[in-house]
């Protein structure tokens, strides 16, 4: 749930496959509660979630299994970006410090 029971607004999901996707889709979006609900979501599934009101309301426009636009594909693919380093980041190196294997 949103912080001290308010609805964090908007939210929008998108899915992308390399290899697979063309583009990356928007596969839910919502506003109020069901914006609270896809957020829960993410959370529970260690999805990462990224805030950018003004992404979230140009995805609004979209329509679920809408791939971006090329318009987007810059801002997206920054964010995608910092998905992607968030996650080497917190995935653990065999060998480092830390790891059972070693």
């Amino acid at each position: 749930m949103s912080r001290k029971g308010k609805s964090r607004g908007r939210a929008a999901a998108l899915r992308y496959e390399r290899g697979q996707d063309t583009a990356p889709s928007v596969i839910a979006k919502g506003q109020g509660l069901i914006a609270d609900q896809i957020l829960d979501i993410a959370r529970r599934h260690s999805i990462p979630i990224h805030e950018d009101p003004a992404l979230v309301e140009l995805l609004s426009r979209l329509d679920v299994d809408e791939h971006i636009p090329p318009e987007l594909y810059l801002v997206v693919a920054e964010v995608l970006a910092f998905i992607y380093r968030a996650h080497a980041a917190a995935t653990p190196v065999p060998g480092s410090r830390g790891d059972s294997a070693s």
